[in-house]
């Protein structure tokens, strides 16, 4: 359970502009951007004296692509001047020998690359780029060559839920520091394959899985990502085997011991200034151009109802496992409108819920 909430984890898109065209994605990123052109460098560095002034969470340099911006070191520099972890999400592609070297000396601590299937077919399919899985590879590669450490993110669907564990063993093979399996929530992009969502039943059969294939993992660090009943089904599991369940902590990680932690933990900070509870909740709580980011994270009311659990509807409301699951929020704006209502891809019933069931249809008998 969370007893403060302080920013630990704050993804920052520093560009709209991208290479490749993914299906899922949340951001609207496109190749050349007139319209809406990137905050500029002495934008970037005010944002980061705001930020450090008030907290030293890890910074996820994400995008669309990065890389695209011409000054990504020197804002990863100057983070990491001012005491601030400054970490890096790529999709790979333009990743060499020169770029791992401005990596290491712009104090950039860990990369995240995306790897959304084990062969060039099923990721370049998802990633709408011809090339995308060698480009990834390739930089996995190049990380181990110059002693960068990453992490392997892979997002899953019923386009290629088939390929989970053949995914988890090319990342260890790949030799990824950690390994995260997203389970997709439809915004931005991902909207359009919202039939694809994987169904509540192999939800649970997959988070049952990560359960067994975890307690094995001595080597490489695995966590299910937008799926904050994992921690309700590692409760059960371990109970029910008597079990004792130890988890290895990323040094980068988001300091949770909770599912969804959006707003209480983490944000994101979109290309326009807008700080949204986690990447893919597209609601903003302020704007850091407009008012500092303290008063924005301390005051705003989106984030002071993520953090009142009692204020969760349906099932989540009634849930014993509120604490350490809440349901992703995200999913349950995207899904019913309404971001307190229940975790819409979950199938426990709560105890108290099931209780009262017994009753009525006592009470109608």
């Amino acid at each position: 359970m969370i007893t403060e909430f302080k920013p630990k984890w704050i993804a920052w898109e520093i560009t709209r502009r991208c290479n490749l065209r993914c299906v899922h994605c949340r951001s609207a990123s496109e190749a050349v951007v007139k319209e809406h052109p990137d905050f500029s460098t002495e934008q970037a560095f005010r944002l980061l004296d705001d930020i450090a002034s008030y907290a030293k969470p890890v910074m996820v340099l994400s995008g669309g692509e990065p890389l695209m911006r011409k000054d990504v070191f020197e804002i990863a520099a100057y983070g990491t001047k001012l005491g601030l972890r400054m970490c890096m999400a790529t999709n790979g592609v333009l990743i060499d020998d020169e770029r791992c070297e401005k990596i290491k000396e712009s104090g950039i601590r860990i990369v995240s690359l995306s790897l959304d299937g084990s062969t060039a077919e099923v990721h370049d399919d998802f990633r709408k780029q011809k090339g995308a899985f060698e480009g990834t590879i390739r930089a996995a590669r190049l990380f181990k060559k110059h002693g960068i450490e990453f992490i392997i993110n892979s997002s899953f669907t019923k386009r290629n839920q088939e390929e989970i564990p053949r995914v988890y063993r090319l990342a260890k093979e790949l030799g990824a520091t950690a390994w995260y399996m997203f389970m997709i929530v439809p915004t931005g992009r991902g909207e359009e394959i919202m039939n694809e969502l994987i169904s509540k039943e192999d939800y649970e059969e997959i988070l049952q899985w990560h359960y067994e294939m975890e307690k094995l993992e001595k080597e490489m660090l695995v966590r299910p990502t937008c799926a904050p009943h994992y921690y309700r089904i590692v409760l059960q599991k371990s109970r029910e085997k008597g079990e004792r369940f130890e988890r290895r902590t990323l040094k980068f990680s988001t300091g949770g011991a909770k599912g969804c932690i959006a707003g209480q933990l983490i944000c994101l900070i979109d290309v326009d200034g807008n700080v949204l509870p986690c990447s893919y909740f597209p609601k903003s709580a302020g704007n850091v151009f407009r008012q500092p980011f303290r008063e924005i994270w301390e005051n705003s009311e989106l984030f002071r109802q993520l953090r009142d659990f009692k204020s969760y509807k349906g099932r989540c409301g009634s849930c014993e496992y509120i604490n350490v699951c809440g349901g992703c929020r995200a999913r349950a704006y995207a899904v019913t409108g309404d971001y307190l209502d229940e975790e819409p891809f979950c199938s426990y019933v709560p105890v108290k819920m099931k209780k009262h069931l017994v009753a009525k249809r006592r009470h109608d008998e």
